[in-house]
């Protein structure tokens, strides 16, 4: 699977035209069919490069989701941290009734 970075490479070895779309392909062994729609997908979305506000809000929105991924797992941890310890509790108290008996 191409990275991104490498995707972008690519797209602008196509857009130099400097070599065919096929000997392209072959040097990186990528389809002539993929590196297109790789190139299609690139000038539909070059206006965000240039509109700030929205890689603005994508970031954001990519840093409250990983936030709230990490506050769902702690949640998730104490959850079971907590039953654990209840579950304890009640073992000792078992145990300290007995020994009182």
């Amino acid at each position: 699977m191409n990275s991104p970075a490498e995707k972008a490479k690519i797209v602008l070895e196509v857009l130099r035209e400097e070599s065919t779309l096929n000997e392209i392909a072959t040097n990186y062994g990528v389809s002539p069919q993929l590196i297109s729609r790789w190139k299609v997908e690139f000038i539909e979305n070059m206006p965000a490069v240039f509109d700030k506000k929205n890689t603005e809000v994508k970031q954001l929105k990519k840093d409250h989701s990983a936030e709230k991924e990490d506050l769902i797992n702690q949640i998730g941890q104490l959850t079971v941290d907590l039953t654990w310890l209840k579950k304890k509790q009640e073992q000792v108290l078992e145990i300290r009734k007995r020994r009182n008996l």
